[in-house]
């Protein structure tokens, strides 16, 4: 009986001899269980770098200046066009000619009544001659008739008659110059029409009044000109070229004369180098858009009336810059997580500019601190934490907090 216990409590202490090493390995993970878990974060430097504040504008090219070119007399038919859109002119080059041939007729007639009024003066001058003569004649015989009217030589009758005779010669003198006079006066009147007729026929010929490219042309031969209807060029005055660009009413403010803008019209490949010629100093009350001018450079096939876009830098700085995710609203100001000693450490920083995602911090962070890629999601200040440097692709994203 005893020889049958033995091997029955051999077994039994076997058993309990291969169950303690899993005890003690349950025993030994319980405290490993219970240790906390740090979780690793997404982190950048803070570094120096170079940004600028840019604001974007839009608008349409237009001529800086634009000259209106009409014809100078009404009626007259275009006879030739020698010049069309896309052409450079000089001032003064001859776009286009009317026909001369009614001028021409009207300048016929006006040297026959030339003729007339000279042979009108001369007649006038004639008479003047005559009159000036006989009043000289019949002054005489009544200066001797008032000498012999006191005697009995000379009888009334007479002497009246020499009278009349002196006051009629007077009278025709003054009638011989006032036909003088009248005959003048037409002649003057003739050639001031004459003038006027050789005005209209140097107006035959249409010049630039300025030097520059033409934009249009409405001229055509056979054509009655009229000054009423459209002009028959428009030209851009030295072929200068702007953009007429509109700006938020916000934004309007920041534009400065002399700024450098980076224009890109459409249909051109690369950017233009313009300049802010101008800003107009009113806001449209109906789009809240203001307007600025954009000088644009010579010999770069822009086309007015196509539309543009301009990127204007209006401030530049270098300093420490950190994604825009980076940087959270604290309510009071800007503010920023920084890990420091494996701990979250909450900071209020003032900003300064903005660029392609990045934000400068002026103040409250050290250059090369790690900062948290996206302030204010599941950290506090004081958590514990393993700072990660992101990659580029997670700076420019805000990868935040890892697992």
């Amino acid at each position: 009986m005893k020889f049958w216990l033995m091997p029955l409590a051999g077994a039994l202490l076997a058993g309990t001899i291969v169950t303690l090493p899993a005890l003690a390995q349950e025993q030994a993970a319980a405290p490993a269980a219970t240790q906390e878990v740090v979780p690793t974060v997404s982190v950048v430097k803070a570094a120096r770098q170079a940004l600028s504040q840019k604001v974007i504008v839009t608008g349409t090219l237009v001529a800086r200046e634009q000259v209106l070119v009409t014809p100078g007399v009404e009626g007259l038919k275009i006879e030739s066009v020698h010049f069309d859109a896309g052409d450079r002119v000089e001032e003064g080059a001859v776009l286009a000619r009317l026909a001369v041939d009614t001028v021409d007729v009207l300048l016929a007639q006006n040297t026959s009544q030339l003729a007339s009024t000279d042979a009108q003066i001369a007649q006038a001058r004639a008479q003047i001659t005559s009159a000036e003569a006989l009043v000289t004649q019949t002054g005489q015989a009544f200066r001797r008739a008032q000498a012999l009217v006191g005697t009995n030589a000379m009888a009334k009758d007479a002497f009246d008659q020499r009278q009349l005779a002196a006051d009629q010669a007077a009278a025709q003198l003054q009638v011989a110059r006032e036909a003088l006079s009248a005959a003048e006066a037409g002649r003057k009147l003739v050639e001031a029409q004459r003038a006027e007729l050789e005005l209209r026929r140097s107006k035959t010929e249409i010049r630039a009044p300025r030097a520059g490219l033409i934009l249009s042309r409405n001229a055509v031969v056979g054509q009655v000109a009229s000054a009423g209807g459209n002009p028959l060029f428009v030209i851009a005055e030295n072929g200068d070229i702007e953009l007429d660009a509109d700006v938020t009413e916000t934004l309007l403010p920041e534009l400065k004369v002399g700024q450098k803008v980076a224009v890109r019209p459409s249909g051109v490949g690369e950017a233009v180098a313009g300049v802010v010629r101008l800003v107009l100093p009113e806001i449209n009350a109906a789009t809240r858009l203001g307007k600025a001018r954009i000088a644009l450079p010579e010999g770069k096939d822009l086309r007015v009336g196509a539309f543009a876009r301009g990127t204007v830098e209006v401030a530049h700085s270098e300093g420490l810059v950190l994604p825009v995710t980076a940087v959270a609203d604290g309510g009071d100001g800007s503010i920023v997580q920084v890990v420091k000693d494996g701990a979250v450490d909450t900071r209020t920083v003032k900003t300064g500019l903005t660029d392609a995602g990045f934000v400068e911090v002026t103040e409250g962070l050290a250059e090369g601190e790690l900062v948290v890629s996206k302030a204010g999601t599941f950290l506090r200040d004081g958590d514990k934490v393993k700072p990660q440097v992101a990659t580029d692709t997670e700076t420019k994203t805000g990868a935040g907090v890892k697992g």
